[in-house]
């Protein structure tokens, strides 16, 4: 039961998972949202996105927008198509980022919808509904109200807010709120020490609950400056040269584009490598680059210099030209998603992954689930748009690209806001990262109350008190969370074709399906007897 006129806190993304992040604040008459991103990772994960909101979008009054990653934006649309009427408060960085991300965004929705329908006709099923369209998205972004950091207003009756530079990405913030006579702050994304780019994160001290990303909260990186960095990419470069073959980067269109671009040019200008020919070939990555460049003058490392005109990169947006890539040997080749969950990096890793020559860089988090993530734990074999792909290309990872803070300073980060007088909530981190981040914080400062929320979970905030959990989470999101039984199948089809043509004859092979096809029959009728008791 909550207290009249009290302050609640409910968690409906981003808890013990990294995406969907969404908070939902209510203070009287008034509620708003801190973000309203999209799921990413498995597939039983994103059917989160076709769920109906569990609160009412039409009473929403506002929402926060920390940045302008998908996982924190992209069900904007969503809400707006189911009567969300209010103002999305963001910084101008963040609106001018979110007209491209949204559309983009939309425009993957509708090209989901015609490809799961082609199937669909087939069998005869109901038709698809794409989560939202294009005109959704460009509805959402027309929401947007861009504020100034450091400078307060007021998203809804009864609540007061900042922003403060989160130093993760263009236009990231940290959410400060005054409510009821509480004092919140919301982490956002917080950026780590050496970004590229970014300033480094700020905030004042002293609140009463703070909610803290985790994505990295059990992992110290070992500290390494863009100098540094620009020499293991380097490496990496000479190394995919002498090969031969190409080199492909899984890049978030984002802000870790732009970065590699950053590191390359410098690379070219120096002559620390040799020329080589670069391809973005993402089209939202062109046009994120585009507003990079408007804001050239504010951003770190620049020089403030354009250093996106370098004449050794290239543009890709028409989809034929992307195509000819596939003939090609000896370039770089960036493409989004940085998951490999969706986009034209799915088309070069067809092409690139079977090929001895060339190499895979990963440079950005891969969370459970993903194709990313399975590539870099090692597959033998990956399927991608239903054809099985050998994996023989050499698989790399540059750890110092990430726009995330580390454990360790992320710890300097709740240091810095402290004292927190009543809860620190971890959130945006896997199970495993959240756990070695409360042991930390807990050796460190015992007397502090950390909370590892789940989805679903509500609280109750008060001043200067520990919050009170007043619902508990969602038990039937654990199966999404993590690994589901897509990846097991994908892990067993991709090897079922080499295991069975390891056997000794057809007539084995045979034998094998015939009793593989037992098993199933056998279990399906065990699992039909236990549920009559029959």
């Amino acid at each position: 039961m909550m207290a009249d006129g009290a302050l609640s806190l409910a968690f409906h993304g981003a808890a013990r998972t990294v995406t969907g992040s969404c908070m939902e604040f209510t203070h009287g008459d008034s509620t708003i949202l801190v973000d309203c991103g999209m799921f990413q990772g498995s597939r039983t994960l994103e059917r989160l996105n076709f769920a109906e909101f569990t609160f009412d979008p039409r009473k929403i009054d506002a929402v926060v927008l920390t940045h302008a990653h998908i996982d924190h934006s992209g069900l904007l649309p969503k809400l707006v198509k189911q009567g969300f009427k209010g103002p999305i408060w963001c910084t101008r960085p963040t609106a001018d980022l979110l007209e491209y991300m949204l559309a983009d965004s939309g425009r993957i929705q509708e090209n989901e919808a015609e490809r799961r329908n082609r199937r669909r006709d087939r069998a005869g099923d109901e038709p698809f509904e794409p989560v939202y369209d294009s005109e959704d998205a460009m509805a959402a972004w027309r929401k947007c109200r861009p504020v100034e950091l450091e400078h307060y207003f007021e998203p809804a009756p009864s609540f007061r807010a900042r922003l403060w530079n989160a130093g993760h990405i263009l236009g990231s913030a940290s959410v400060e709120l005054y409510a009821g006579g509480v004092h919140v702050m919301c982490s956002g994304d917080v950026g780590p020490e050496n970004k590229a780019f970014q300033l480094d994160p700020a905030g004042p001290s002293g609140f009463d609950h703070v909610i803290c990303e985790s994505t990295y909260g059990d992992r110290a990186r070992e500290p390494v400056t863009i100098e540094q960095r620009r020499k293991l990419l380097q490496a990496e470069v000479e190394a995919s040269l002498v090969r031969g073959g190409n080199l492909v980067i899984p890049a978030f269109a984002l802000e870790r584009t732009q970065e590699l671009l950053l590191d390359l040019h410098a690379l070219l200008q120096t002559g620390a490598i040799r020329n080589v020919h670069v391809f973005v070939d993402s089209p939202l990555a062109n046009r994120v680059t585009e507003v990079f460049s408007r804001y050239t003058s504010e951003l770190e490392d620049t020089g403030q210099r354009n250093i996106f005109n370098d004449p050794l990169f290239h543009f890709v947006t028409d989809v034929a030209e992307s195509i000819k890539l596939n003939s090609t040997s000896g370039a770089i080749i960036m493409a989004a998603s940085g998951m490999c969950e969706g986009g034209r990096v799915r088309h070069h890793l067809a092409h690139n992954l079977h090929r001895r020559d060339s190499t895979i860089l990963l440079v950005g988090y891969q969370a459970e689930g993903t194709l990313g993530r399975v590539i870099l734990e090692g597959a033998q074999a990956v399927r991608i748009s239903g054809t099985d792909v050998r994996v023989r290309a050499q698989i790399r990872r540059i750890d110092s690209y990430s726009a995330h803070a580390d454990q360790h300073e992320l710890l300097e980060w709740i240091e810095e806001r402290s004292p927190i007088a009543g809860t620190l909530f971890l959130d945006h981190g896997e199970a495993s990262s959240m756990e070695g981040m409360r042991r930390e914080l807990q050796r460190r400062s015992p007397g502090l109350n950390v909370r590892l929320p789940q989805i679903g979970e509500r609280y109750e905030l008060a001043a200067g008190k520990a919050a009170r959990r007043t619902e508990t989470g969602r038990a039937d999101l654990e199966q999404a969370i993590g690994r589901d039984w897509q990846n097991a199948y994908a892990d067993f089809a991709t090897s079922l074709k080499r295991q069975l043509g390891e056997l000794r004859s057809d007539r084995d092979r045979r034998e094998a399906i015939v009793q593989m096809k037992e098993v199933l029959r056998s279990y399906a009728a065990h699992r039909a007897k236990h549920k009559t008791g029959k």
